[in-house]
């Protein structure tokens, strides 16, 4: 737009009239409102500023430009600005050097040319580049440049938002990695270790006789120093400040004289010794294996007939169970007994002429049933201090038989037996029968054979109930908590006939339930191969230590095809399980038996030891004898 020249007015009414006489002036309509102007300069400029708007114009005021009939709706305000924005740096003064000339709005606000001749150079839509000034005399005045800046005496801008919600963030981080570490005391670094151990101080001469009691004296009163001790659980393994030695330790490089008075002899060595021991040696033994030569030693020396005739029983209970602090030793010490002492009544037995006595007369006579050993074993361990029972039931003892394949056991009638129950270590309930372990009854002469019989000690309620069932079932005293039903109990863990199993098998220590095959009948013409096997009674049992002496040689004595040709084959064995294979038809003819026979002499002498390749060497050309074991029916 061109610019038009402005007459000329002495004073602000001339002006006024000036712009009345106007046609497009119209005082009763209010032009568009427009942006509030900028902030006012300076103040330094504003002497110069007032000179120059004050100055009369040499030209006259051109006339006003046309009002605008299509005016436009002010621009919306600009955005309220946030409080928490940052205020900005305040501007560089400006030098001598600078222009201070700076175009004010004129002293009016009816005229429209005024009004657009002092818009602001930074209003909106519009880019600043500069200013004119017309002098009084006419002349343009020069553009003004911008003032200048040094950018290096500028103060920093603030941060942006972003910049500080990153070290804000960062912050907080690190206090949150400073809470959780604890902080731990520096420890000074410690020298490299030597390739070689130091050496040892110099020992001092050794102290004459008279001044060896006035160092032991110095020696009690220097405070004794201990090692710090361990802490263990929460919290143990974090590092501890390191205490600083004294002065005393780190002068004084000479060990201290050694406390002789303090010093523990060898027997309380010893002592202290077994002691901790013990316990050990206890929970790593079984029953089976156990070491039962203490309490068997003391009930062998106490014979019935040294007995005093006045309290037999209080003198069995202190002869056999005080030396022993465990219940278990005493419980045993007291069955033992009774294999030495009392016999079964065969006489009365046989004859129906069973009559009921007392303890006492059972200990003199040494004659008693099943009845009379349970009360008399109960009266000792009474006296004793044992907790002990008289459990009344059935038995399979003397006179059972099994039940036939299919047959259906009889009606619930658990009497003709009696037996005990005592507490023993721990606890719990043992169940033991003195009578069947003080010996037996042979079947073929009905005659008594004082054999001493352990396992009916040592063997586990579960075992124990395969041959014993109480009359209440509450005294089967099982560790699973289970209570066996008669028809269990009477059928057995097969159905049909077991397997014989002699003595001699209990005594060298085989597991009666390992026997294999279990059924006492054996097809011959099954064309099959018929694996013999059974097991000791525990993993730890060896015939040296807990038999007779060195292990026997066992025998499967079988009879040939159609039982024409007898033969004696050795069985095979680890130390623990024995086992041999044979085919089914070379056992023999139907109505045959085969047995596992253990080898007692061999040319007169002991067999015990014998190897099977010393038995097939000699085997015909010297005399053998041998005992059964265990024995099957062929069909």
């Amino acid at each position: 737009m061109t610019e038009v020249e402005e007459g000329q007015f002495t004073s602000l009414a001339d002006r006024i009239a000036a712009l009345g006489k106007q046609k497009n002036f119209n005082p009763g309509a209010e032009p568009p409102r427009k942006r509030p102007p900028p902030p006012p300069p300076p103040t330094a400029a504003r002497a110069d500023d007032d000179a120059a708007v004050s100055r009369p114009p040499s030209r006259p005021c051109p006339p006003p430009p046309p009002a605008r009939r299509d005016a436009r709706p002010p621009p919306p305000p600009p955005p309220a600005r946030s409080s928490t924005r940052p205020v900005p740096p305040p501007l560089p003064r400006r030098t001598s050097t600078q222009s201070g000339a700076v175009v004010l709005r004129r002293d009016s606000t009816s005229s429209e040319a005024s009004q657009q001749s002092a818009l602001s150079p930074y209003s909106p839509g519009r880019t600043p580049s500069t200013l004119s000034l017309r002098s009084q005399d006419g002349v343009r005045p020069r553009s003004m440049a911008p003032a200048a800046c040094d950018a290096a005496s500028l103060p920093p801008l603030p941060p942006s938002r972003r910049e500080s919600e990153a070290k804000a963030k960062e912050a907080r981080a690190q206090r949150a990695s400073m809470a959780r570490v604890p902080s731990t005391p520096t420890s000074p670094a410690s020298p490299p270790k030597p390739t070689l151990p130091p050496t040892l101080p110099p020992r001092r001469p050794a102290p004459k006789p008279e001044a060896a009691g006035s160092m032991l004296g110095e020696a009690k009163k220097a405070a004794r120093k201990l090692p710090p001790t361990v802490i263990r659980g929460f919290g143990s393994s974090t590092s501890t400040k390191a205490q600083s030695p004294t002065k005393e330790v780190v002068d004084d490089a000479v060990p201290p004289p050694l406390p002789l008075t303090s010093r523990p002899s060898v027997a309380e060595i010893d002592a202290v010794s077994a002691r901790s021991a013990a316990p050990t040696q206890q929970q790593t033994d079984c029953w089976v294996c156990r070491d039962w030569s203490g309490p068997d030693g003391v009930a062998a020396q106490y014979p019935r007939a040294s007995l005093p005739r006045n309290d037999p029983v209080g003198y069995l209970a202190r002869a056999l169970c005080d030396p022993f602090p465990s219940y278990t030793d005493k419980a045993r010490a007291i069955f033992t007994w009774f294999h030495h002492n009392i016999f079964y009544d065969t006489a009365a037995f046989f004859g129906n002429n069973v009559r009921h006595q007392s303890v006492e007369d059972t200990i003199f006579t040494g004659k008693a049933v099943c009845q009379g050993y349970a009360e008399t074993y109960k009266a000792i361990a009474n006296r004793a201090g044992l907790e002990c029972i008289v459990v009344g039931g059935h038995g399979k003892g003397f006179g059972h038989v099994a039940l036939k394949k299919g047959q259906m056991p009889p009606p619930p009638k658990p009497d003709g037996h009696a037996w005990n129950a005592v507490r023993i270590d721990g606890g719990g309930w043992k169940l033991i029968d003195a009578c069947w372990g003080a010996g037996h009854i042979s079947g073929s002469d009905q005659q008594y054979r004082q054999e001493f019989a352990p396992e009916q000690f040592t063997r586990s309620n579960e075992k124990f109930g395969l041959e014993h069932f109480p009359r209440d079932g509450s005294h089967q005293f099982r560790a699973d908590g289970r209570v066996v039903s008669w028809e269990e109990y009477y059928r057995g863990p097969i159905d049909g006939d077991p397997a014989i199993f002699y003595n001699d098998g209990h005594r060298e220590g085989i597991a009666e339930d390992s026997v294999e095959p279990r059924e006492r009948e054996i097809a011959v013409h099954s064309g099959q191969v018929v694996r013999f096997q059974f097991s000791k009674v525990c993993e730890h049992w060896t015939s040296q230590n807990n038999g007779p002496g060195k292990p026997p040689l066992l025998l499967l004595s079988i009879h040939g095809v159609n039982g024409g040709k007898d033969d004696m084959v050795p069985i095979e064995t680890n130390g623990y399980w024995h086992w041999v294979d044979v085919n089914a038809r070379d056992l023999g003819a139907p109505g045959q038996s085969v047995e596992v026979v253990q080898l007692t002499k061999i040319d007169g002498r002991d067999a015990r030891g014998v190897t099977a390749s010393e038995y097939l060497s000699k085997r015909g050309r010297v005399g053998m004898a041998w005992s059964y074991v265990m024995k099957w029916e062929l069909v």
